[in-house]
Order: C-alpha cells, then structure tokens, then sequence
C-alpha cells in the first residue's frame, strides 16, 4: 500500500495564531486564525461554497442514519473483534481516504493530522491534547471494512429525538425513516432533559467509534472531544444543550478549544512529514501499546 504522507516533502509553515475569546456561556466561542490563504468566513460554508458531491453525500447521510441504523453499527464495531492494527497502520489505511463530506480540505488525512497536533504543539498543549489533534480522525479506518462514507465521516447528530436546524443540510431529514415516528420527533424523543451525552446515540460515523478503541488508553477529556468533535451543532451553535449534564458543560471548553485546531489549521501549505514523524513516533509509544484492537 502506497504511504501517500510520503509526497510533497517541503517545509511546515503554521503561522501565527490570533486569539480572540467571547466570555458567556458554555457555548462561548474561542476563534484562533491559523494563517493560509482561506480566509476564516470561508471555512464551512456549506450554505453558499458547497459543491454537489457534498449535497449528495449529506443527503444519503440523513436519510440512512436512523436510530435503528446506530444500534446495529454499535452492536457490530463496539465489541472492537475486527481486527488488530497499530496507530501506524491505521495511518496506512486513512491515507487511502479523501473524505467526501469536507469542504476544506481534499490532501491526504495525514497531513490534516499533522497540521491540527502541530498547531497545538506550537501553542504549547499538553502532550496528550497534541496526540488528540493527531490521531482524532482515525476512527475513518471504517472503510477498511466496507462502510460508506456517510457511514463513517460528516457532521454527527443526536438520533431518537428531533433533529435541531442547526444541524448542517437540515432540510435533507425530511426523507429519513425516523421522521414518521412521532417519539423520536419530539424535542427529547427517547431521552430525558439533561440525561447527558453519554446517555445519547449520535449517529453513526468515526467520532463514536475510535472513542471505542482509544478510551482505555487516554485521559478523559481526550476521549470525550474525540467522541464529539463533529457535533458541530452543538459545539459551534449552541444546539442540543438541553441534553447536556454538568460533565458534558464541563468538557465542552475542551471541545471548542480543540475544534478551532482542528478547522482552521487546514491548508493545502506542504508539510514535511519525514522530519516530523519521529516525535510523533515517541508520542504515540508514550500513550499506546503496538497493537489496538478495532
């Protein structure tokens, strides 16, 4: 299998990062501005730059992502008996990717890896928040099994109670099956008020299941933005709060925090790799063992 982190080996280039911080509530938004010649208001804007391919990928997402569809991918991958891979060859497998629900970003996953854990190494982050940055996206390794990309990549959403419009392509529920199950259309659905994330199936996709192969080797808060950190409705808009318990409130300044890494250090800026790989040698030894089970 061809590593294709191996191509365009020039010089990294971060830039400087910006802060800005909007103190309030729990959802207060934490903007960091990695320089690239993308300006931030660009960055997801699915409403006026997303090409076709993006709206299709979305519209099978909504459609096929039904709670009964997350209970089954849950009884099939959680049990973690597909396979054994080390981090490195995970690696192998995501670079074989071009993720079909990304606006931003159309270079091998690797170097979307290495420019989120860079940019946080630059600012100083603890050793395990930069590992966060570098493996947070392997869980995409779904398609080494045969899953689609809507089943595996995109944004991520509560199922078993009313989508929120917040959620990106709302309009594209309205042919999904759940839509005709009047329960799973009210505000909490099958769920209580406040009963927590942990409480919530989210629809089915790589957050939720490398949560699953990581969780007994990373800190709490590692695990949790890698659970979450494509519920962007909630992170980024504020939707779905009602769901939440004090730990979710808690955690979400992690998950912002993060999420800012992780969206606006996409750049199509070449990186080498090579020179970089043998830190993130040690980083991985230091958290996990040679081989994971998926």
């Amino acid at each position: 299998m061809k590593i294709m982190r191996q191509f365009a080996i020039l010089s990294i280039l971060i830039g400087s990062i910006f802060v800005v911080v909007a103190q309030g509530s729990f959802y207060s938004k934490r903007y960091f501005r990695i320089s690239s010649d993308k300006p931030a208001d660009e960055f997801r804007d699915f409403e006026n730059n997303a090409p076709e391919h993006i709206k299709a990928f979305y519209r099978l997402n909504h459609i096929h992502q039904t709670l009964d569809f997350v209970v089954g991918k849950k009884k099939e991958y959680c049990g973690l008996n597909k396979c054994k891979m080390s981090i490195w060859q995970a690696f192998d497998v995501l670079d074989t990717l071009v993720d079909e629900s990304d606006p931003d970003l159309d270079l091998p996953q690797s170097y979307h890896a290495y420019q989120t854990a860079e940019a946080l190494r630059k600012d100083g982050y603890p050793r395990w928040l930069i590992l966060t940055g570098f493996i947070h996206d392997l869980g995409k390794m779904l398609v080494l099994f045969g899953e689609s990309q809507w089943a595996v990549v995109g944004d991520t959403f509560p199922v078993g109670c009313a989508y929120c419009k917040q959620v990106v392509f709302y309009q594209f529920f309205v042919n999904n099956p759940d839509m005709s199950n009047p329960t799973y259309q009210t505000k909490y659905g099958i769920y209580a008020p406040g009963c927590g994330l942990n409480n919530i199936h989210m629809s089915w996709g790589h957050d939720e299941y490398l949560y699953h192969v990581v969780k007994n080797y990373l800190p709490q808060e590692a695990c949790y933005i890698i659970r979450y950190h494509s519920f962007y409705s909630l992170h980024r808009e504020g939707a779905y709060a009602y769901l939440m318990n004090d730990y979710d409130k808690e955690m979400m300044k992690w998950l912002q925090l993060f999420s800012q890494y992780d969206l606006y250090s996409k750049s199509s800026e070449p990186l080498n790799a090579d020179e970089l790989r043998s830190y993130y040698q040690d980083l991985v030894a230091e958290f996990f063992s040679e081989a994971l089970s998926w």
